[in-house]
């Protein structure tokens, strides 16, 4: 059987953390009275924090970036301290068959290295991946196809014989420049006709993309 290759994204995919990051831009965002911090925040959904922070300066200018994200710290790890990072359903089930099955296991995170790592090794699951590459790694942020150009020319794969596993429009979009065969499980953003273009499918959960996956030679 022809070695499969498959590249995660990690917030929104396998970590369910994309929507407590949504309630802390939210609560911090009201402090503030920032008027529409929810869509702006969705706009910078994986993406890099240089990203971010030029979306966030473009709307609201007359606020401190750095004392809005410093608030939106405290919350997100003062929730992480009292509950652990919450995982998706399925992720570490499919991160075990991959490997037993002896795929190629790569990561492509927009979040900088020190905090991938570290949050990966909270939850033992840097152990399941052959290469990790990560937003500080690179000038340009997803949708650009480097995060996943750079992850492959790691794993020694040609993009499109690997797969990519995304939630974020930005991610498909990245994923489907590069050359890779993209598949979309939605979390906070639903599939829309371009989405549904640009990836091989949408799928609902990672169980189903482990199914969908063996059945492919």
């Amino acid at each position: 059987m022809k070695k499969k290759y498959v590249v995660f994204d990690m917030d929104g995919v396998l970590f369910d953390s994309e929507r407590l990051i949504q309630r802390c831009w939210k609560e911090v965002g009201e402090r503030y009275g920032l008027p529409d911090i929810g869509e702006t925040f969705l706009h910078c959904v994986g993406t890099t924090r240089r990203h971010t922070r030029n979306v966030f300066e473009e709307q609201y200018p007359e606020v401190s970036y750095h004392g809005f994200q410093e608030g939106c710290r405290e919350l997100f790890f003062g929730a992480i301290e009292k509950t652990g990072m919450p995982l998706k359903p399925g992720a570490r089930e499919i991160l075990t068959h991959l490997r037993e099955t002896g795929a190629g296991i790569g990561l492509a995170s927009s979040t900088r290295k020190e905090l991938v790592e570290c949050e990966l090794k909270s939850l033992d699951l840097l152990c399941y991946f052959d290469q990790v590459i990560t937003g500080d790694q690179l000038e340009r942020s997803k949708p650009a196809p480097d995060i996943y150009l750079m992850a492959c020319v790691a794993l020694g794969v040609e993009p499109e014989a690997a797969w990519a596993i995304e939630d974020s429009y930005n991610g498909i979009r990245s994923a489907s420049a590069a050359g890779m065969k993209a598949i979309m499980v939605p979390d906070l953003l639903p599939p829309t006709v371009e989405m549904e273009t640009l990836g091989a499918t949408v799928l609902p959960d990672l169980a189903a993309v482990q199914a969908y996956l063996d059945g492919q030679t």
